[in-house]
């Protein structure tokens, strides 16, 4: 490991995205710090200190706690996030984005464009409804009386709107100019944020051997994590030889590797989008029947029953978008490979298709057990270490993690660098 560190700062090419990658989460996290003018941070930080209001806390922490504070970055990712699933789940239903989805890179920056503006008018929305919220009794939040209070206001919702966008820049800055994917980056960056607090938090609040404990089970259960999230079933392919003139083509013997987990972190994130949604319609209206349904989706069984479902859903969901068996096997068939004992064309088709749906579920079943057990056993202790160290900020950690492990070593393997994976 601090090995293939050194032989990546080695590289001047992979060194520059590295150190550019870390000066924008750097950049970002002094953004979510730095307080919207004309909120009383103090009186505001408090009210989230309230544990049944379960659905900011849970915003709060993928905001990496620059929601409790109010800071220009107080949005986070949420908008691009829930932009991102609607234009996902438009394209099963509209064809002009299946047209543009199968054009490649033309198409890809039509939808990209879309869901920037989408993202901006779910932050203008989201924006509005938080300075209501935090007007109401339940935080209590004043505007300073020395400034007209419609001004104010318009220099908030502003505030928090180009803060979003400025994360969005930031997010797409780093997946083109550095390592890895720029979204996950900085949702992977706000988990680790809160990490220090929520343990000595812990420590003090229940007890330093419960602490420690839980930091045990959790160094234990990563190491599983990351085997189920590297396993893989590999269909084997072989392809016939070919006589072109006097050379010989294909004879070779190569394989198809389907990841048990193939849709990685994106279900959790999408069921936790959509749970979460209530809570941000209840911010824009400050309804209280609106608030209580968003708190009660936040936690207890309905929020464990609901994230359980949804998980498995988009397991499948996002595994059939990444995934086309159909284009698989036609391209098998046309660069004359065959899966042994199964006949080319549709016959391919539907024994990738089966052996998908039979990996699929059990990798969704699992990510649904890692995110729904953390919130039941937060429940029964109360210890705020495992809501924070909970198994949806470990997977994601660690998805994050092994996909940009896998980028750099990409970029080691092409200098004939040793890497992470042996």
């Amino acid at each position: 490991m601090l090995s293939a560190i050194i032989n990546a700062f080695r590289v001047p090419d992979l060194r520059k995205k590295i150190i550019f990658t870390l000066s924008i989460i750097a950049l970002y996290r002094l953004g979510s710090f730095i307080p919207v003018p004309g909120i009383p941070v103090q009186a505001l930080s408090e009210a989230f200190n309230d544990p049944s209001n379960g659905a900011m806390v849970f915003l709060n922490l993928f905001s990496g706690g620059a929601l409790s504070n109010f800071s220009v970055f107080s949005l986070g990712i949420m908008p691009y996030i829930t932009a991102s699933i609607i234009m996902q789940l438009m394209q099963g239903v509209i064809p002009s984005l299946q047209r543009w989805a199968r054009e490649g890179e033309s198409g890809q920056k039509k939808i990209t464009q879309i869901t920037r503006y989408l993202t901006l008018a779910l932050g203008l929305i989201n924006a509005i409804g938080y300075l209501f919220l935090f007007q109401s009794p339940q935080y209590g939040v004043v505007l300073s009386p020395e400034v007209p209070g419609w001004f104010t206001s318009l220099v908030i919702v502003a505030t928090l709107v180009a803060g979003t966008g400025f994360i969005m820049w930031m997010g797409e800055l780093i997946t083109q100019r550095g390592v890895g994917n720029g979204m996950s980056l900085i949702i992977f960056a706000n988990i680790i944020a809160g990490f220090p607090g929520a343990i000595l938090q812990s420590a003090i609040t229940q007890s330093v051997v419960l602490t420690v404990l839980i930091i045990v089970v959790v160094l234990l259960v990563i190491p599983g994590i990351v085997l189920i999230e590297r396993a893989q079933r590999r269909i084997p392919v072989n392809y016939a030889k070919r006589i072109q003139g006097r050379r010989v083509m294909g004879g070779s013997s190569t394989y198809i590797p389907l990841k048990v987990n193939g849709a990685g972190v994106i279900p959790i994130i999408f069921a936790s989008a959509i749970l979460y949604f209530p809570a941000q319609l209840a911010a824009f209206f400050n309804v209280e029947w609106l608030t209580t349904m968003s708190n009660a989706l936040a936690s207890g069984w309905i929020n464990w029953l609901l994230n359980f479902i949804l998980i498995v859903f988009f397991g499948f969901f996002y595994t059939s978008m990444v995934f086309n068996p159909e284009d698989t096997a036609d391209n098998l068939r046309r660069q004359g490979g065959f899966i042994p004992g199964v006949r080319p064309g549709t016959a391919t088709m539907t024994y990738i298709k089966n052996v998908i749906n039979r990996i699929t579920l059990p990798g969704a079943i699992y990510i649904a057990l890692i995110a729904v057990v953390p919130s039941i056993l937060f429940t029964v202790t109360g210890d705020s270490l495992i809501q924070a160290f909970g198994g949806t900020s470990i997977l994601i950690m660690v998805g994050v993690a092994l996909d940009t492990m896998s980028k750099v070593e990409s970029q080691l393997k092409m200098h004939h660098y040793d890497g992470f994976f042996k």
